[in-house]
């Protein structure tokens, strides 16, 4: 199993907006002590809310900063009355694993000498308290998460903004793939792009009973006739997509019918048979698979190929791109950890 750090959601767009270092505290939006960023719920000051939960080289990490981790993680905890107990001890060592993370990344961005200019600061800082529609919702924000000091949340906010650029400078930036890596990759895994023939197809199907007699088959079978006679009849997709909501025994039925594309081999060979000797546009026979009848429409038809790297370029890319962020905050956690003292309370 990957570790937390590596399967946790990427956190680099959420550290870049500053907003989303918040917490949810009495209609105010907080930023949280320790965690960049997170939702905490709506509640009474909670005394084990200091309880020390980790111990970072010198940095106390209290049960406060992982619960806000953990509303971050589950947002929708407020709908749900907490986490689920069945979730709570995965997500809990994920939430601590993040705020051991953060806090190593900003001892590592002082350590480097790390610094925000003063503009960018300010233009924080301001974005922060645009947050608040009153003075009085902006200094209970000040009470509950900086003592009522202006120059706390200052420190919190500068903090999150050296995590930011450290990420950004390790892993962010160092993530990027160009058009030309994109190629290469494509070049060098062909298997990757290749595809198998597809169909795509509307059906009706008619299903009779699983028990019943002689009687109960052949009134199938009329239905079924009836069906693929009307089907004929229709001139569009939409035409037997309606018709298909209407008499249609199968799951499709309530979108129309349509099945979008599907692999050759995981149709019934005589589908496929039937649907290699159709135009575009045309509706089949009524056709027999065991009790069961059925009728389609074949929309596209794609022969076996490669998809071409035009097509998927840029999906490819960010693809990538992802797959980079995620080895290298891995790897940039490891790394931050090897020389560090880490200890779980």
């Amino acid at each position: 199993m990957n570790s937390p750090i590596a399967n946790c959601k990427s956190r680099i767009a959420a550290l870049c907006a500053l907003l989303l270092l918040s917490a949810s505290v009495a209609g105010a939006q907080l930023v949280a002590s320790h965690a960049p960023t997170g939702v905490a719920p709506t509640s009474t000051p909670d005394p084990m809310a200091g309880k020390p939960v980790a111990r970072v080289n010198d940095a106390v990490l209290t049960e406060r900063d992982l619960m806000r981790e953990l509303y971050s993680i589950f947002p929708y905890a407020s709908q749900h009355n907490g986490i689920p107990k069945s979730m709570e001890p995965e997500m809990r060592r994920g939430a601590l694993d993040m705020i051991e993370f953060e806090e190593l990344l900003y001892q590592e961005a002082l350590r480097r000498k790390m610094t925000v200019p003063q503009e960018r600061m300010q233009r924080a800082e301001m974005d922060f308290r645009k947050q608040f529609s009153s003075q009085q919702d902006y200094e209970q924000a000040l009470r509950a998460e900086a003592n009522g000091s202006p120059r706390v949340m200052s420190q919190k906010i500068r903090r999150a903004l050296l995590i930011q650029e450290l990420l950004k400078l390790e892993v962010e930036d160092k993530a990027k793939v160009s058009p030309l890596q994109a190629k290469a990759y494509y070049d060098q895994h062909p298997k990757e792009f290749a595809h198998s023939e597809t169909f795509s197809i509307q059906t009706i199907s008619i299903l009779p009973p699983q028990t019943g007699g002689p009687e109960v088959q052949q009134e199938a079978r009329k239905r079924a006739q009836d069906a693929a006679r009307r089907a004929k009849a229709t001139k569009s997709y939409q035409e037997f997509g309606l018709l298909a909501e209407s008499v249609s025994d199968d799951d499709w039925r309530v979108n129309l019918g349509d099945r979008k594309a599907v692999a050759g081999e995981k149709l019934p060979p005589e589908v496929v048979k039937a649907a290699l000797a159709m135009q575009v546009g045309q509706v089949s026979d009524l056709i027999q698979l065991g009790n069961a009848y059925t009728i389609f429409r074949l929309n596209a038809h794609d022969p076996a190929g490669e998809t071409p790297f035009a097509e998927i370029k840029d999906k490819l890319r960010k693809d990538l791109e992802k797959s980079k962020v995620e080895q290298l905050r891995s790897g940039l956690d490891r790394k931050l950890r090897q020389n560090a003292k880490i200890e779980e309370l």
